[in-house]
């Protein structure tokens, strides 16, 4: 009989329990040993979801991706509270701070991401040990959450220092929760990367009708603490004080890269490797998720040349895991190799409360009269309303979509970020699409991009069909599709889309 192959996972997030569980038949097989490590004691959830938590829009069983028991009845042993401290590439032996060793065949390093912590007077720099003073959130974890659901659940002051998708998601639940929260940004506009000026002074006037307020323009330089050391004030660099009871660092996340780095593999923004998902240089170390940077060694690979690091999202990552896990499985029963990844397309920015309803995604900066200069390689078609929050605009290349962003106009952002996943035309009449959120927004619906094989949930490449085929078996809640099918179990903005297609199925039958 042989010998089962050592696999050794560091990091026990979403991606790598979606790595796991690709790999429970080859461990109940007893072809590999696997051994994950995780950080936390808590087995993997959903960091997506963690400032629903912190709002009570979510439930703490709802985060979850993975069971350990489950995963121990089929071989795989699950180390909770372990985190890895070093890897001996040249014994093969990952080193955990417990003391004890493990030996590996093959290294999967699935270590994620850390929230940026500025260099803010007040904070402590180092970027791997971070100490937050009391009062200071940056909503990685599930100590975060309920950090953030005290400050709701009390009705206090939430100072957000961000203006992206993350930090504009945590003032708004909070502010409709009963919180009173001010948003401090770098910029004339929130969301400035990746919106145009003007659907960002209209993003900016929707937001503060839903009660927040804006600091634009800002530039932060510390915080003031009471006696006691908690969070009392954040001090910008014009001398202006901006009181809160809670900070909230929502300034993006960097790949945790330091355990590839200290054994000696090739590092740029994450851990470095080829098209398999294979460590650049070594052949028993691979990368997936937040952490692994794909750009390969050939110098001529446009691909690679183009891409710009980790994505961030949880979508990548988890297709990531499930071609290293074919990859491994073709590899010990002598199938065939999965296709090498596809190339990563820009993701769709959603952005989602009440009163808010945002989609954008691509190249938006051209305008419309730019465009119409000979040669220009983008057409533009841009239509506003900033008195009621609406603001559509359409960036097409050869009559594809190149970069698009619906604001307030809840069906046109539908059937955009559907024709922009597909690269679907658009229809000749763009005002098509604009009729969508009228009254008669049934007529003349293009809905050719939304068959049964469109792809209804991006983060777990789910299509509408297999959904409407879990509703027909009998699903009945979002909970019940999430199970059956993985749907809504990434960002969660296909929920509403779920929720949809449950409430047409079972809408004739209601009473």
């Amino acid at each position: 009989m042989n010998t089962p192959e050592r696999i050794v996972v560091l990091g026990y997030g979403p991606v790598a329990a979606r790595f796991l569980d690709a790999m429970r038949p080859l461990a109940a097989a007893g072809l590999v040993e696997v051994t994950v490590l995780g950080e936390e004691k808590d087995a993997a959830y959903n960091r997506v979801l963690v400032a629903d938590l912190g709002v009570g829009r979510a439930s703490r069983g709802s985060l979850d991706l993975s069971d350990p028991d489950e995963l121990a009845a089929d071989g795989i042993r699950v180390l909770l509270g372990v985190r890895a401290q070093r890897v001996d590439r040249s014994r093969r032996l990952v080193h955990a701070a417990d003391g004890s060793r493990l030996p590996y065949d093959r290294l999967v390093l699935a270590t994620g991401a850390r929230a940026t912590v500025p260099n803010l007077t007040g904070l402590n720099p180092d970027p791997l040990h971070p100490v937050l003073p009391e009062g200071v959130t940056a909503l990685r974890d599930l100590a975060d959450a309920a950090r953030l659901r005290a400050a709701v659940d009390g009705r206090k002051r939430v100072v957000v220092l961000g203006g992206g998708v993350l930090g504009l998601e945590v003032a708004l639940a909070a502010a409709e929760e009963g919180a009173h929260v001010t948003v401090v940004h770098h910029g004339d506009r929130p969301m400035g990367r990746q919106l145009d000026a003007g659907s960002g002074a209209t993003l900016s006037a929707a937001l503060r009708r839903q009660g927040l307020q804006l600091v634009p323009g800002a530039r932060a330089t510390g915080l003031t603490t009471a006696d006691d050391g908690a969070f009392r004030a954040l001090a910008l660099a014009d001398g202006t004080l901006v009181e809160g009871e809670l900070l909230v660092l929502a300034c993006g996340a960097r790949p945790r890269t330091e355990l590839a780095e200290g054994a000696g593999l090739a590092v740029g923004r994450g851990v470095l490797v080829d098209h398999s998902l294979r460590a650049l240089h070594t052949g028993h170390v691979f990368a997936i998720g937040d952490c692994a940077e794909v750009r390969c060694p050939d110098p001529s690979c446009a691909v690679c040349q183009a891409s710009a690091g980790p994505s961030g999202l949880i979508a990548p990552g988890w297709r990531q895991a499930d071609r290293l896990a074919a990859s491994f499985t073709a590899r010990l029963l002598g199938t065939v190799a999965p296709a090498p990844l596809p190339e990563e397309k820009p993701g769709v920015i959603l952005l989602k409360a009440t009163g808010v309803n945002l989609a954008a995604a691509g190249d938006l900066q051209a305008d419309p009269w730019d465009a119409m200069d000979p040669g220009a390689p983008l057409e533009v078609s841009l239509w506003a309303d900033p008195a009621q929050g609406r603001y559509v605009k359409m960036c097409t290349r050869d009559g594809a979509l190149a970069g698009f962003v619906a604001l307030g106009m809840s069906r046109a952002a539908a059937e955009l970020t559907l024709l922009f996943g597909s690269g679907g035309e658009l229809p000749a009449d763009r005002s098509v699409l604009l009729r969508l959120d009228g009254p008669d927004g049934s007529l003349g619906r293009p809905g050719t991009s939304a068959g049964p094989e469109s792809v209804l949930c991006r983060c777990a490449g789910v299509s509408r069909g297999s959904v409407q085929a879990a509703v027909t078996a009998g699903c009945g809640t979002v909970e019940d599709v999430a199970r059956a099918t993985k749907a809504g179990t990434g960002c969660g903005g296909c929920k509403d889309s779920v929720r949809e297609l449950i409430e047409e199925y079972f809408a004739p039958t209601a009473v």
